[in-house]
């Protein structure tokens, strides 16, 4: 019994150590447990290398001056062929131009006559220097009315704006006289194009006139052309019928087609009134303040 007792003993110690020692060895990792001998893993299929960059690589591991299609030498027929010989010299745009717009040449009926009017420029010069003639009047049946014509140097002080100096000659009304004239001329905001001059004659006469007009275009050819005109005098001036101060106004209205870009007829209407000192000397002389008229006309430029 006692031999039996000791080798109970043993496998009790034997024990108590096997389970001391699970207890604090570490438990086997995943990678330790695992059998890489017996585990077969596919490779990944090797990609197919692409064209270009295969060509690249040839190109780089041998290098040549030469390539692979040889460039045939330049020839005449070439040359010919890509110089072709033109039908005009190359030139360029001539340095001085011109300009001839007639813009009103309208007639409209006077009661038992007929009346007309005309209103045109033209300019001579560069982009920066111009010589200006502007001129405009009326006639009534076969007696002219009032007919002026001024020559000005035109100066560029902007991309849209032109400074006038020059002279004014009126034939009409009255005697003729000459005015110092200077002004602007130029496209303002919104596209309206404006004229503004003052003019200084004799006897210290004075004249303030102003201009706008502005062009809608209801078609490619139809177009509705809105227009004003103001002066002012300093100083009465009875033998023309001219008193001081706000004298006459007139507003117009043509619709316009063009015919062709450089002839165009064109039917309106237009509302004259005078004011003040001149309205009351027209009054002397029996003649009307004011005045509606329907006109027909055509505007040509070239």
């Amino acid at each position: 019994m006692s031999a039996m007792d000791g080798s109970t003993a043993k496998i009790r110690v034997g024990l108590l150590s096997a389970a001391i020692a699970f207890v604090l060895l570490p438990p086997p990792t995943i990678a330790q447990t695992m059998d890489h001998t017996k585990m077969k893993m596919p490779m990944p299929a090797q990609q197919p290398t692409p064209p270009e960059q295969s060509a690249s690589d040839d190109h780089a591991a041998v290098a040549t001056s030469e390539p692979r299609t040889p460039i045939p030498p330049v020839n005449d027929a070439d040359r010919a062929a890509a110089f072709v010989e033109l039908a005009r010299p190359m030139e360029h745009a001539s340095l001085v131009n011109h300009f001839v717009l007639l813009d009103r040449l309208e007639v409209w009926d006077a009661g038992r006559t007929t009346g007309q009017t005309w209103d045109g420029l033209a300019w001579v010069g560069t982009d920066i220097h111009r010589l200006w003639l502007r001129s405009e009047g009326e006639r009534v049946g076969s007696r002219t009315e009032a007919a002026d014509l001024e020559a000005l140097y035109g100066r560029s002080v902007s991309p849209w704006w032109d400074l006038l100096v020059g002279v004014k000659h009126d034939f009409q009304p009255g005697n003729a006289q000459d005015w110092l004239a200077i002004g602007v001329q130029g496209l303002a905001p919104y596209k309206f194009e404006m004229q503004a001059t003052a003019y200084v004659g004799e006897s210290g006469r004075t004249l303030a006139r102003v201009e706008a007009e502005y062009e809608l275009l209801l078609s490619a050819r139809l177009i509705l052309q809105p227009r004003v005109e103001i002066n002012a005098y300093g100083k009465d001036d009875p033998q023309r019928g001219i008193g001081s101060g706000l004298g006459t106004s007139e507003i117009g209205l043509r619709l316009r087609w063009e015919w062709r870009r450089e002839f165009a007829p064109y039917l309106g209407v237009v509302y004259e009134r005078a004011y003040g000192n001149t309205a009351d000397l027209r009054r002397v002389a029996g003649e009307a303040t004011h005045d509606t008229r329907l006109v027909a006309g055509i505007r040509i430029w070239f």
